[in-house]
């Protein structure tokens, strides 16, 4: 069986340790990064807790950050992490994913919690859910571009992005996969990122009225 480019990588390394090579330590995989579980943790409760006490400022705090860092990440991720990763070797997507994905498995969904939670009682005290709201029609047509992006979120990049550290806690990952699987996270991400830019031209039409 011909190795994969990930295999030619170590298998070359492991021939060289004879000769006096160092060989570089292969980075442990850990599907949910156990250090960050704290932090999601005290984001979730203080997003209950200001949805629980209706607390206005922190409504306004979680929809506004959540929202700027999921619409930022998307497009960063996109447009300028894909065209990158796109130019390097298998090994090094390899390495890099092993230290990217994991963040990603936490980061994205308290983003959208965030967000979409906050975003949906602020629109429920404002009044904008009622019928004869001016911004009614604005508010569903943003709840259907966001819940499109939810579930690209959830149903695509999340998925791909679990799917990469199971190949990569594998004792020979395969490098083909992990491209492929790369992909569809990137181009995703970036289609969700320019929807978000539908997002935010329908929350400044919202804010203006």
């Amino acid at each position: 069986m011909t190795d994969t480019p990930v295999d030619s990588l170590s298998t070359g390394v492991e021939a060289g340790a004879g000769l006096g090579a160092t060989i570089p330590p292969r980075p442990v995989i850990q599907i949910v990064p156990l250090k960050g579980l704290p932090v999601v943790a005290v984001i979730l409760g203080f997003l209950v807790a200001s949805i629980g006490f209706n607390w206005q400022w922190g409504l306004d705090l979680n929809h506004v950050a959540g929202g700027a860092l999921w619409t930022g990440i998307d497009l960063f991720v996109g447009l300028v992490v894909g065209p990158i990763l796109g130019r390097l070797s298998i090994p090094a997507r390899a390495e890099f994913s092993a230290r990217f994905m994991p963040k990603m498995v936490l980061l994205m969904p308290t983003l959208v919690a965030m967000t979409l939670a906050s975003g949906f009682q602020l629109a429920l005290d404002l009044g904008n859910l009622k019928a004869s709201s001016p911004n009614h029609a604005w508010l569903m047509v943003s709840f259907i571009v966001v819940g499109v992006m939810a579930v690209i979120a959830l149903g695509i990049l999340e998925p791909a992005n679990i799917a990469v550290l199971f190949e990569m806690r594998k004792p020979r990952p395969d490098g083909e996969v992990i491209g492929r699987l790369m992909k569809r996270f990137i181009y995703t991400a970036a289609i969700t990122g320019l929807m978000q830019v539908a997002t935010l031209v329908i929350m400044t039409r919202v804010a203006s009225r």
